[in-house]
């Protein structure tokens, strides 16, 4: 059975973005970027929510071709036009998804079923960025495999909690590091239920 990872950010006191859903609030540093590149190697479906694509698809589509900015940014954006795309949406319609033509939307309603689905294609990993919505909502269903956590040295005092609304989930802990070079230590956990 395939992974389902969910990785993002967080601050010391549990925000995954800042009052406002200001995301650039957040720790970022260049080690944020070189491990999500590493994910994505290793994963042949992005799984995202509609904001976070649309975020995604306003900003990545065009770094590739970008002298200016930084190799591991154009190396993430090759990956993430080149990678399919799941995005769990009600709202999003396929004329809205392009150039990412290599993506399919799935209704709320469907999203458990589907995603349980993706699962158990073969493949590799089927990774997920932001979106704390939906993967707190597939945490909760039993569905997420992995939680990599990239911690970083910030207090925020408010804004978006990563973890909302669950029931009783058992983690165990698969290992933390510093990541090389980098503020941010990344905390992995395989979901026990």
């Amino acid at each position: 059975m395939r992974k389902l990872i969910v990785c993002n950010i967080v601050t010391v006191d549990g925000y995954g973005a800042g009052p406002g859903d200001d995301v650039m609030a957040m720790p970022f540093d260049e080690g944020f970027d070189v491990y999500n590149a590493e994910r994505l190697r290793a994963a042949d479906t992005l799984l995202l929510g509609r904001t976070t694509f649309e975020g995604f698809l306003e900003y990545w589509p065009s770094r590739c071709d970008d002298p200016g900015v930084p190799p591991v940014e154009r190396e993430i954006s090759r990956l993430n036009n080149a990678i399919e795309k799941v995005v769990l949406s009600d709202t999003l319609t396929a004329d809205r998804t392009g150039p990412w033509t290599k993506t399919e939307i799935v209704r709320r309603a469907d999203a458990h079923h589907r995603v349980a689905e993706l699962k158990r294609e073969p493949g590799r990993d089927i990774v997920v960025f932001g979106s704390h919505l939906m993967w707190n909502g597939l945490l909760d269903a039993g569905l997420v495999t992995e939680l990599h956590l990239m911690v970083g040295p910030a207090l925020l005092g408010g804004g978006v909690r990563a973890f909302e609304g669950h029931s009783r989930t058992g983690l165990r802990l698969i290992d933390a590091a510093p990541l090389p070079g980098s503020r941010l230590v990344l905390v992995r956990y395989g979901v026990t239920e």
